[in-house]
């Protein structure tokens, strides 16, 4: 029942997907990842070039070299790290985008890229063994302690630090991600105790209670935002449920399991559509749809989720299975392409394919083949 769409579905990532993006998508005489790439594969360019971007795919080529033996991807890493470390690490530490050019374009440094920084640099560590990284993410880590930190907890968006500047739940999420990823490659205490100040600070400031809801937008002191307080995103409610299970595994605690258990209730619940797949977006107060449309982004966290949730075998099945068939019907296309957004009869729209959401993509499928290989009673 499993084995056929997530046959199919691994073959689409790792031979069409990745394998198009490492021969088009990947700079060959400069090593670093395109922004965005046309449905011809093509380069689309959008006038910037994201760190974010280098190290998602430094990230997903790390991780599928290991779970692949891909000699050519193995390959391609080392000139994307060099890359990644000699435009975008400037006067210690690291700054946002380049110009097309490659001139320098922003010089902010931004937590959630520096979150990427930490989850990438990571992989490419455990698989290269290059001290470099290492150094790197310890460097990252006490700019982010130094210069980020916020006096009411968590981290600021962006370094030179606004005081004023809203709050978001997303980067300190990508943070716990990262942080996860650091610990789990070296150990350090001072990562863990990261972690645990994370899950803190969804606990008492991202949760709210009375709905069962994750909030996205808050003030400087963590009160609802008064404009956009109430909306919440079901495909982050997913990405916590894996992260915490993660979590849990590196800080045991029961409130962690139970958090990730209403946020999955949740979600659910309300964010998925009758019509298939994953709302862009919920209110949180009514659980109502405020964005019916789709990105692929969601459906590929909900993945993750079902395989660490505590329910019935066949519940967990029907509904890998299911989601899996979604992804092919609706947004995976013949030649390792894919439909970025659908729409809310599940039209996709016309739109570039970032070079962002091959992370997405990866992952979600990933956790799935990982979960199935543990199961002996369905096989690949």
């Amino acid at each position: 029942m499993l084995n056929s769409p997530l046959t199919s579905c691994k073959n689409f990532l790792f031979d069409q997907l990745l394998a198009n993006w490492a021969k088009h998508g990947i700079d060959q005489d400069l090593g670093f990842s395109y922004e965005s790439m046309n449905h011809d594969w093509s380069r689309n360019k959008v006038g910037r070039v994201r760190l974010l971007t280098q190290c998602r795919q430094l990230y997903t080529f790390s991780y599928a070299a290991s779970m692949s033996n891909n000699e050519q991807w193995r390959a391609q890493l080392p000139p994307l790290f060099d890359f990644i470390i000699h435009h975008y690490f400037q006067d210690e530490r690291w700054i946002f985008s380049l110009n097309d050019d490659l001139s320098i374009k922003d010089t902010q440094s931004d937590a959630y890229a520096l979150a990427f920084v930490l989850l990438s640099f990571s992989h490419y560590y455990t698989l290269t063994k290059d001290q470099r990284a290492l150094d790197l993410m310890k460097k990252t880590h006490c700019f982010l302690i130094k210069h980020m930190s916020a006096k009411s907890g968590g981290f600021y968006e962006a370094f030179p630090v606004d005081p004023t500047q809203l709050r978001r739940q997303n980067p300190h999420m990508h943070l716990l991600e990262g942080y996860i990823a650091a610990y789990e490659a070296t150990q350090d205490d001072a990562y863990k105790t990261q972690i645990g100040a994370l899950l803190t600070l969804a606990l008492e400031h991202f949760y709210e209670k009375k709905t069962k809801t994750l909030r996205e937008f808050f003030t400087l002191d963590w009160q609802l935002h008064p404009e956009t307080g109430h909306q919440v995103e079901p495909g982050h409610h997913f990405e916590w449920v894996w992260l915490l299970f993660q979590a849990n595994k590196i800080l045991p605690n029961s409130d962690y399991t139970e958090l990730a258990q209403h946020l999955w209730l949740t979600a659910s619940r309300h964010g998925l559509a009758d019509n298939g797949g994953v709302y862009n977006q919920i209110d949180g107060n009514d659980y109502t749809p405020i964005d019916k449309e789709k990105r692929i982004w969601p459906i590929t966290e909900y993945l993750k989720a079902i395989t660490v949730m505590p329910i019935g075998k066949e519940e967990k099945v029907m509904r890998i299975t299911e989601a899996l068939n979604f992804l092919q019907d609706h947004y995976f296309i013949e030649n390792g392409r894919w439909n970025e957004y659908l729409g809310t009869d599940n039209q996709p729209k016309d739109f570039p394919l970032p070079g962002t959401s091959s992370y997405h993509i990866f992952l979600g499928l990933a956790e799935v083949i990982r979960w199935q290989q543990s199961h002996s009673d369905f096989t690949l």
